[in-house]
């Protein structure tokens, strides 16, 4: 009996299901249940092995693809849109336990060795758009603003070259390897991930959602999280939207999610059970 726990990611999806499943993997080897990462991009699996602390990970390009490396009976938490009422309900058969995120565990898992309360914040404002910028949009959102002296957080599937483009709009560019750093220190965030937004408010931060449309949001969480967000057609307009949010924050409701524990847990006993079965055959 393995754990398995799919991520979806990519070039045009992000890191944000690579970063909630590592947070949960993490837990999972704390337990000695020695988890295995699937993502569907060889980068996002290197990423978390070298920045997240996942000591195991393999590609598996799609969800489907989960039982060619699987056996009946092995256990699996998924962060994908992918599966299908049919698809769903082949998984249970399959697996001896199967949580889905959000539905068992919620968006609001974060790893809390890097992202907790923080003293200070260096970092007065940040923009981190995501990870992912496959048509080019904040180029676009950029042309014909002026400069501006608050920093951009690189994504990491950003396109190689890009930063020239972006030198015209930007007088600091993070490196996308400072991403837990920046997250940390940053007061005021202004991200197109609701994840990021969530990693920094665990560490004390007051960040703003940028809606970007390509991508969808779970609006409930939104509201429960009394989350300020903004929308705009061009990087003056976004800012000074941007200003005017955090000259007057709103009060976040967040509490840390408490349910991840029992699950870890369960699943910790189901391994350990089976490992004492199988060792006495």
């Amino acid at each position: 009996m393995k754990v398995y726990l799919y991520a979806k990611s990519g070039h045009a999806i992000g890191l944000d299901a690579t970063r909630r499943c590592s947070a949960i993997a993490k837990l999972l080897q704390e337990k000695n249940c020695d988890p295995i990462l699937c993502t569907c991009d060889f980068r996002a699996g290197a990423y978390a092995k070298e920045q997240l602390g996942i000591k195991k990970y393999v590609s598996v390009d799609i969800l489907s693809n989960l039982p060619n490396i699987m056996e009946r009976g092995d256990i699996l938490i998924y962060d994908t849109d992918e599966a299908s009422d049919f698809m769903e309900t082949h998984m249970e058969d399959f697996c001896t336990l199967l949580y889905k995120i959000p539905d068992d565990i919620p968006y609001t898992i974060t790893d809390k060795e890097f992202f907790k309360k923080q003293k200070k914040h260096p970092i007065e404002k940040l923009i981190f758009f995501g990870d992912d910028d496959y048509n080019n949009t904040l180029i676009d959102i950029c042309k014909d603003s002026k400069q501006t002296t608050i920093p951009l957080l690189w994504g990491h599937y950003f396109f190689l070259g890009n930063e020239k483009e972006f030198a015209p709009y930007f007088t600091n560019i993070f490196e996308e390897e400072e991403y837990i750093s920046c997250i940390q220190k940053v007061k005021h965030l202004l991200s197109g991930s609701l994840n990021a937004c969530i990693e920094s408010i665990e560490c004390g931060g007051k960040p703003v959602l940028l809606r970007r449309e390509d991508k969808e949001y779970d609006e409930s969480l939104i509201k429960k999280l009394h989350l300020p967000s903004i929308k705009g057609n061009s990087l003056d307009e976004i800012i000074e939207k941007f200003d005017s949010i955090i000259k007057d924050y709103p009060k976040i409701n967040y509490t840390r999610d408490s349910n991840i524990d029992s699950i870890v847990n369960n699943i910790s006993v189901r391994i350990k059970t089976y490992k004492k079965l199988t060792s006495s055959i």
